[in-house]
């Protein structure tokens, strides 16, 4: 336990304390990984940006630190705005100013907004904008605007007065345009009178502004229509790949891609060309990244985004969901149940819902309520639940009574009390919460610790970070506390290997001590 001594000093019976004030201060206090305190260092706000920068902010000046944390760069009267490698951005009276994460200013703090991109700053000041080349270190006007950004691949599309747009930092500044958007990485998407096309990082067309209608697919593919002629074209930084055309009718239904031959569906399209060509196909739905095929034959097959049949073709199945360890949730009449790749029926169509396999068991719907079922279609868990979700790593999710559990493959509760609602994280633990409170249990499902805490998240092998009020500590994953619930913040610097807990210490400002005739101030810190 932390001992505080406000005096460090016995005084005589008869002296009387006429007054003390007491003050606090923060501190930081620098562990190594097995929570070895190394050392205090100075006051403020500590910010680990990045890998290795490390920023603090402290009596209204903003250092960059070392590894050893001691300020190399100091900049006076100045707040952290934003972090977005490789620039800072801060605020002083009002004003924006930039740095390099290497602790190099590159604009100073006179900028009404500062955007950042890679390479480059735009920067405003009234309607004026201004560039920072990071290869040439240089600042350079670019004109005057009703309003200016950068686009997604670096360059600045900016608009005038009268509602036009010009791209400032292309071969052609002045040149205008009706209108300009960025919806991908690489391209801009440009319209003029004669058309729409497209523009790379460099300011320059890639497709010539001829064409009808252009829509964004995703990542750097668009879809086109000029006059009867379809394209598919991969807008890369340089050109524009058209990887598809046709002069059949190409349209986006429902979210998916498809071609029309002489009126009748006959493909499913992806991004860069053909999916599926298959006669007799009558209609196409997606779920998620596969697509339910139906024909007029009326039988239906599973495809994945590869173009592969998950599940062929079959009649037995109106609508058929992605699944695993060979069995597929199909929807056959009114209910549900399973059929393998080549269609067959494997467990009848008796449930109400169905959920993929997983480690041999579905969780299955009857009526209200949700149990476990195997391959065989045997009933392994009873259906007790209000919801039950698949299993991972032996551990379910289920919901009974208005309470949550995690259970194992025999039925078993794990935990000691119910939930309000448990999520499992990416890194496989559970996160637990109950009035408003969070515990946490691990993969296996065994307890750590019950909700008590308003923060807690894991920070690593064996390190979990835990927040009562306004207080953070770190725990172990079989409860103990390696530091207690005292700090007032608690940052982790891996690149440094380094644990910094930013701590309380108590002081006494003054201290006023009469003797009829004398006084005495002093000073204490905590220990």
């Amino acid at each position: 336990m932390r001992k505080v001594y406000l005096l460090s000093f016995f005084l005589p019976f008869y002296l009387t304390l006429l007054s003390v004030s007491i003050g606090f201060g923060q501190t930081w206090e620098v562990f190594d990984q097995n929570f070895n305190l190394e050392k205090k260092i100075s006051p403020g706000n500590i910010y680990l940006l990045g890998n290795s920068l490390r920023i603090n902010v402290w009596e209204n000046d903003l250092s960059f630190l070392d590894p050893e944390y001691r300020p190399f760069i100091t900049v006076d009267s100045a707040s952290l705005y934003q972090y977005l490698e490789p620039w800072i951005i801060i605020k002083n009276s009002g004003k924006y100013g930039a740095f390099h994460e290497y602790g190099e200013q590159v604009l100073p703090p006179i900028y009404d907004e500062i955007s950042t991109f890679y390479t480059h700053l735009l920067a405003r000041k009234g309607q004026e904008y201004f560039i920072y080349d990071r290869g040439s270190r240089t600042t350079s006007p670019i004109g005057t605007f009703a309003g200016a950004r950068l686009a997604k691949n670096g360059q600045v599309i900016a608009q005038l007065a009268d509602g036009a747009y010009t791209l400032p930092l292309s071969p052609t500044p002045d040149y205008r345009f009706q209108f300009l958007a960025d919806p991908g990485p690489d391209a801009i998407v440009s319209q003029e009178s004669t058309g729409f096309g497209l523009i790379n990082r460099e300011g320059e067309y890639i497709l010539d502004p001829i064409i009808d209608k252009i829509d964004h697919l995703e990542g750097t593919y668009y879809f086109a229509k000029n006059e009867k002629e379809y394209l598919l074209i991969d807008a890369l930084s340089t050109d524009a790949d058209i990887r598809y055309n046709s002069f059949h009718r190409i349209s986006i239904e429902e979210g998916v891609m498809v071609e029309y031959i002489h009126g009748k569906l006959r493909r499913i399209m992806k991004n860069d060309g053909i999916l599926l060509d298959i006669l007799g196909m009558d209609s196409v739905r997606k779920i998620n990244d596969h697509y339910n095929v139906h024909f007029r034959n009326a039988t239906t097959g599973l495809l994945n985004s590869q173009g592969k049949w998950e599940v062929r073709p079959t009649a037995a199945a109106s609508l058929l969901f992605p699944g695993n360890e060979g069995l597929f949730a199909a929807k056959m009449g009114e209910q549900f149940g399973y059929v393998d790749a080549a269609g067959n029926t494997i467990i009848d169509s008796e449930y109400d819902q169905v959920e993929p396999f997983s480690e041999g068991l579905a969780a299955v719907k009857l009526g209200s309520k949700w149990g476990y079922i195997n391959s065989n279609n045997e009933l392994n868990i009873p259906m007790v639940y209000d919801w039950a979700g698949s299993f991972t790593h032996g551990v379910a999710i289920v919901r009974e009574n208005q309470g949550t559990y995690l259970i194992d493959s025999n039925g078993e509760k794990l935990l000691p009390v119910s939930s309000d609602r448990i999520s499992r994280m990416r890194d496989g633990y559970y996160l637990l919460e109950k009035e408003g409170l969070l515990g946490i249990a691990n993969p296996n499902g065994q307890l750590i610790s019950l909700p008590q805490f308003e923060e807690i998240r894991r920070e690593g092998t064996d390190r979990i970070l835990i927040r009562k009020g306004a207080n953070y500590g770190i725990m172990r994953e079989n409860g103990d506390y390696v530091l207690p619930l005292y700090y007032s913040r608690i940052l982790f610097d891996e690149e440094n290997d380094k644990i910094l807990a930013k701590s309380m210490q108590i002081e006494i400002e003054s201290t006023e001590i009469m003797e009829g005739k004398k006084s005495r101030k002093k000073k204490n810190k905590g220990a």
